[in-house]
């Protein structure tokens, strides 16, 4: 008997693969309810499509979960689930938007691009076999972030959208670089800290209780940095701006747990954007829009104006603490309310409580990859996982934010629930290096496998 016919024999991964089949289950079908929700709402019929849509999604997450039980046995059983109850409700809402005929709005394309991801998953899983093999590619890994980041700026190639220089056009096809620079910075990130952390934890001097890292060691913090505000005067990204160098910061706290690294990053941050301020008119008017949303100059911009965010805040507030009920609000009246603004859209629709529910749903998958930085047996796989968890928080946070008008709006986009197809296929690369992280945490020494394993089949 070999050690894989043992690890079969273990019963613990077999009630494993069972509850997340059911969750998987339960999830597609909170998504089939919310589908008919609109129809009823609309014309109180259930959309004549209904059965194909449920199971299109449900085929999709079957495949995803027969390819994540055949080579991540021991993954954490409710990341799919989560994710899926997410990606759903998104198509719910974008199937919404277009029976309202907004333009732009096409669950059909959103399904497919959600194919695409779970292929891209899936294809993630069976490839990287050892997560730790990235580590060898570490500063592969930064070049390739860098390249991607620099992209858009490359003369007949990137393209200019809404104000932001944020896009590649390829043949017919338009991607978003910077939603895989991220991916491939984190990794370089998690890389050069395991590498560098015992200089970067190194205390020189003692300021008001913190010990400040010695003036050596702010190199890497300054570059990361250098590039953010490039990133966020040369595209016009301030989401990505924010997103990458909250990354940085976050895990140089998780290598080094020195409070310093973090109050220094905020300072810069902070410092750059105010600098970047007084000399550029279009981050000026980001903090405009923030700071006064209420007036007409600015509420009347083509681009950049508070008449976006405006319509998003009166959305939500028509929908109070439950909501107009599915099909029965107005989100349509939202500018890009299938992509942006979603958040808000949702929030017309299905109130306070809708929202929170979501945003529980993203605190757990968050938790769930803490918990696997947590369970990581080294420190590559720790920071790691830290990093690819901070920065889905970060980004539901900065969206979340802007929305709201807590923050300056960025241009991010809600995590699987957008429509789009770079971060869509991201996310779901994300959440692919997550499970495999997980698996590997998870999965007992062999030894332990065997004695289990061979326990039972005395047993029987």
């Amino acid at each position: 008997m070999t050690t894989a016919d043992v690890a079969e024999a273990v019963p613990m991964t077999a009630k494993r693969r069972g509850a997340q089949l059911a969750m998987l289950a339960f999830a597609v079908a909170i998504v089939m309810a919310a589908y008919a929700g609109v129809g009823l709402g609309i014309n109180d019929q259930v959309p004549a499509g209904m059965l194909g849509y449920g199971l299109g999604l449900g085929g999709l997450m079957l495949a995803a979960y027969l390819v994540l039980a055949r080579f991540a046995p021991w993954a954490d059983p409710l990341l799919l689930p989560l994710v899926t109850l997410v990606n759903g409700i998104g198509l719910v809402m974008i199937y919404r938007l277009e029976q309202a005929e907004m333009k732009g709005a096409s669950a059909s394309n959103q399904l497919f691009w959600t194919a695409v991801g779970v292929v891209v998953f899936s294809a993630t899983l069976i490839l990287l076999r050892d997560h730790r093999a990235l580590q060898r590619m570490t500063y592969t890994a930064g070049f390739v972030g860098l390249g991607l980041l620099i992209l858009p700026l490359v003369p007949f190639l990137g393209k200019e959208i809404n104000g932001a220089r944020i896009w590649v056009g390829v043949g017919g096809f338009s991607i978003q670089p910077g939603e895989f620079a991220k991916l491939a910075l984190v990794v370089f990130f998690a890389g050069y800290l395991v590498a560098k952390r015992d200089v970067l934890a190194l205390a020189g001097r003692r300021l008001l209780l913190i010990d400040l890292p010695r003036a050596r060691d702010l190199g890497p913090v300054l570059i990361t940095w250098a590039v953010s505000v490039g990133v966020l005067v040369l595209e016009k990204d301030l989401g990505t701006s924010l997103l990458l160098f909250g990354a940085f910061i976050a895990m140089i706290y998780i290598a080094t747990q020195r409070t310093s690294w973090v109050l220094i990053g905020i300072l810069l941050f902070v410092g750059g954007a105010f600098l970047a301020g007084q000399l550029f008119s279009h981050v000026e008017a980001r903090f405009d829009v923030w700071l006064h949303p209420e007036n007409n100059e600015l509420y009347n911009r083509t681009y950049g104006g508070s008449y976006q965010l405006l319509q998003g805040l009166f959305g939500m507030g028509s929908g109070g603490i439950l909501g107009t009920g599915l099909g029965q609000g107005h989100p349509d009246l939202i500018p890009l309310s299938f992509s942006d603004f979603i958040f808000a859209a949702t929030g017309e629709e299905l109130g306070l409580t809708g929202l929170m529910a979501l945003l529980m749903v993203y605190a757990l998958i968050v938790e769930r990859g803490l918990r696997t930085a947590v369970a990581a047996r080294d420190p590559f796989s720790k920071l790691l996982a830290g990093g690819l968890s901070f920065i889905l928080a970060w980004q539901v946070f900065i969206i979340v934010g802007g929305v709201t008008n807590l923050i300056p709006l960025t241009g991010l986009v809600t995590p699987f629930m957008s429509q789009g197809g770079s971060a869509l296929l991201s996310n779901w690369m994300l959440i692919a290096l997550l499970v495999r992280m997980s698996d590997a945490a998870r999965r007992p020494p062999p030894q332990a496998i065997q004695d289990e394993g061979l326990t039972q089949v005395f047993q029987r």
